[in-house]
């Protein structure tokens, strides 16, 4: 793999899929058919899987570029403004073009912190890959795809499986793309629903990833430890208890910190533990935003804490 990048050093991620519009309010209970209920907050930004993994990498201090289908219509403007904000850089597939963004409508329960989405998701599949798309990739410590726009991920993976860069692999649902992106993941982040195809929980999905030859395969369970698996070996991981008051997120936010402890040292467990550290600071605040500006020193109070001296 590359050469991982130095504590002193910003490492250069690359993020490929879904960018959308998120509205998100937060109630107190979730509407019944044809009732009108006024949220007690509300909330725009950018989201999607690899939008919000994106955000968490550069605002750990990384260097993050998003690889995404947007276009040049209002909505995609809002989108790009908000991850420019937070330090994001967008390498737009779409640009020229009217395509619509996806706009997710996002309900939060205040007393949980659970959401409900309703989302078009990438509806246009067959978005074909920018041409700097392999320069990109060249430039990267870690790679991340989340399946949406397979046509850009798979390429992203090829050209990162050609430089023996670390390819992480978000995977919250099964997708058809994912057969072709097994044989080039090094890293494979999956939610506890996620299945392979003919398997029946995660024990089995774990065996057949690792026998397709996925080195690390991780799997989240929300508050429950995580759990990994590589040729030979498995373990667990414990969760730090935390209030949720916010959950939007909270997935992309640990895959955006596992691909950023992926390029410092330290052990599988290790970036485990500091990604599930991420996460859950994402669950205690309320917001898709504001948990940003706890997290880096938040996490130089978590790196000091584990070093006993201070120094990281």
């Amino acid at each position: 793999m590359n050469a991982q990048a130095s504590e002193r050093d910003a490492p250069v991620g690359v993020f490929v899929g879904l960018a959308t519009l998120d509205v998100i309010h937060r109630v107190s209970a979730a509407p019944s058919p044809n009732q009108k209920i006024t949220s007690s907050a509300q909330f725009v930004a950018a989201g999607g899987p690899a939008a919000n993994a994106a955000v968490t990498f550069a605002a750990l201090g990384g260097t993050a570029v998003l690889v995404t289908a947007l276009g040049d219509d209002p909505v995609a403007e809002l989108v790009k403004a908000d991850l420019a904000a937070f330090g994001v850089r967008v390498l737009d597939a779409s640009l020229g073009t009217s395509r619509s963004v996806p706009v997710s409508a996002v309900t939060v329960i205040e007393s949980t912190g659970d959401r409900s989405v309703v989302s078009a998701d990438a509806v246009d599949s067959e978005v074909s890959p920018p041409e700097d798309l392999e320069t990109v990739v060249a430039g990267a410590d870690v790679v991340l795809v989340d399946g949406h726009h397979p046509l850009i991920a798979c390429a992203a993976a090829e050209h990162a499986a050609a430089r023996v860069t670390t390819l992480v692999v978000d995977a919250g649902r099964w997708k058809p793309v994912m057969s072709e992106l097994i044989p080039h993941v090094t890293d494979m982040v999956c939610s506890a629903d996620f299945r392979t195809p003919g398997t029946s929980d995660t024990a089995t999905t774990a065996a057949a990833l690792v026998g397709a030859g996925v080195h690390t395969v991780v799997t989240t369970h929300g508050s429950e430890p995580v759990e990994w698996w590589t040729e030979g070996s498995s373990g667990s991981v414990e969760v730090e208890p935390v209030t949720a008051v916010d959950t939007v997120g909270a997935g992309d936010a640990f895959h955006g910190a596992y691909a950023y402890y992926s390029t410092q040292s330290g052990s599988l467990a290790e970036r485990i533990d500091r990604s599930a550290h991420v996460a859950a600071l994402r669950c205690s605040v309320i917001g898709p935003r504001a948990w940003l500006h706890e997290l880096s020193a938040d996490t130089l109070h978590y790196r000091r804490t584990e070093s006993g001296n201070g120094e990281h």
